[in-house]
């Protein structure tokens, strides 16, 4: 338990006063007492101003989730605490969190407790550790001190800074009941498919009257069905290439997939498509398809929580079990294995895959040199991701590097044309 203790300020002082005055008594030499003089009225306000109560302090988050770039504070609160005259902060440093002030010590007075707030902001996605600090109470004339008293970290859940995107493609093989993608099957739509004669069952406003008065026969708009589509977004955390410098700084590869995943979901699910996400990397986490904000709210908290694997050996097969009628984006640097061949079985079935390179380009400089252990090593990597590249997109995987808005309106338009061309099947 803390108690209030006497500050070494209190003792020096009181050894000074009583070293002048023993010292005046002893040799009679009234320079002494005066020398001592000063020394003695800080000791005796300070002795009878000695706190008696047992203070409480609490550290309260104005908010504990916070998108990428936003920020919050820390307020201290101090009950029975009234005897105290000075409070002293200092707050331990977090990756990728800033304080104002910067060097997270903070001192103020007990009466100006508007000022003895921290300001904290968070520069990076993720869940920080922050709030761990040292808190001590000095008491008038700096005679007792309460503390330091350790106040344990806060969990703080900062959101991905989703990337600006948008998309006017629509998917492949819509699989769902009424969304905004146009299907191959002629049902109660608004886009135009054809005119066919009347037949029973038909619905009365469906009747072309130009053309049945043309034919003399009851001839109808036939339109194709809006449905809506499954989204799978396959999230590699495998690796983190590149250092990250925070939200307004560059980019390494898992900041780009993250803050490209949350776009994407974000897109699909203002669109009422249904969204899924895999993380492929520690814990192996699933979110399973759904539409909604609370379900946009569901998979910005997962990628919260990714992390990069650096410890374990990925396994070399991966199985992402998807069927057809849904569109999958890889989000990944393409430099495992498992991912391109996981990837490479479910451009064979037949599905829909988007494979978005996340790899940043690094500087050889940053590496010692082209000619160094560490360049030569990164170029040869290059070489061998160079070739899985181009085996995948002999299989007709499209691979497009992520840029924002538009990134797969090409691709997905291709596959949808493709998916309209008859297939030959041998029987």
């Amino acid at each position: 338990m803390t108690v209030w203790t006497p500050t070494p300020a209190l003792s020096r002082a009181t050894v000074a006063a009583a070293a002048g005055l023993v010292g005046a008594a002893l040799t009679g030499s009234p320079a002494l007492a005066i020398l001592a003089a000063p020394f003695v009225l800080p000791v005796v306000l300070g002795l009878l101003g000695r706190p008696s109560s047992t203070p409480r302090v609490t550290a309260l988050l104005g908010a504990t989730r916070l998108p990428e770039g936003q920020g919050t504070t820390s307020t201290l609160q101090v009950e029975d605490g009234e005897e105290a005259e000075q409070v002293t902060r200092v707050v331990a440093r977090a990756p990728y969190v800033v304080a104002r002030p910067a060097s997270g010590a903070l001192s103020v007075l007990t009466g100006d407790a508007a000022d003895s707030v921290v300001e904290i902001g968070a520069r990076r996605w993720g869940r920080p550790q922050v709030g761990d600090e040292q808190v001590a109470l000095t008491s008038a004339w700096c005679g007792y001190r309460w503390g330091p008293e350790r106040l344990g970290a806060q969990q703080l859940t900062v959101w991905p800074l989703a990337a600006a995107y948008d998309s006017t493609a629509e998917a492949p093989q819509p699989d769902g009941l009424v969304g905004a993608h146009r299907s191959r099957r002629v049902g109660s739509g608004t886009e135009f498919a054809g005119i066919r004669p009347f037949a029973p069952g038909d619905r009365l406003r469906r009747i072309s009257w130009p053309v049945s008065l043309r034919t003399r026969e009851l001839q109808v708009v036939t339109t194709r069905a809006e449905q809506d589509a499954s989204v799978l977004v396959v999230v590699d955390s495998l690796r983190d290439i590149g250092v990250s410098g925070g939200v307004d700084g560059r980019a390494s590869s898992l900041d780009l997939t993250v803050r490209a995943a949350s776009a994407l979901a974000d897109h699909h699910v203002r669109r009422g498509d249904r969204v899924g996400m895999r993380v492929v990397g520690p814990g192996d986490a699933r979110v399973p398809f759904g539409s909604g904000p609370r379900h946009l709210h569901r998979i910005t908290g997962t990628l919260t929580r990714v992390v990069p694997d650096t410890a374990t050996v990925p396994d070399e097969t991966l199985e992402l079990g998807v069927t057809g009628g849904c569109v999958v984006y890889v989000l990944s640097t393409m430099l495992h294995a498992p991912v391109v061949n996981a990837t490479a079985l479910l451009s064979a079935r037949g599905v829909a895959v988007v494979v978005i390179d996340t790899l940043v380009a690094r500087d050889l400089d940053e590496l010692g040199g082209p000619t160094s252990a560490a360049g030569l090593a990164w170029r040869m990597r290059m070489l061998e991701r160079d070739l899985m590249l181009e085996r995948l997109a002999s299989l007709g995987c499209p691979i497009v590097p992520w840029r924002g808005p538009g990134t797969v309106d090409v691709v997905l338009r291709q596959q949808a044309r493709r998916g309209q061309v008859p297939r030959v099947r041998a029987r």
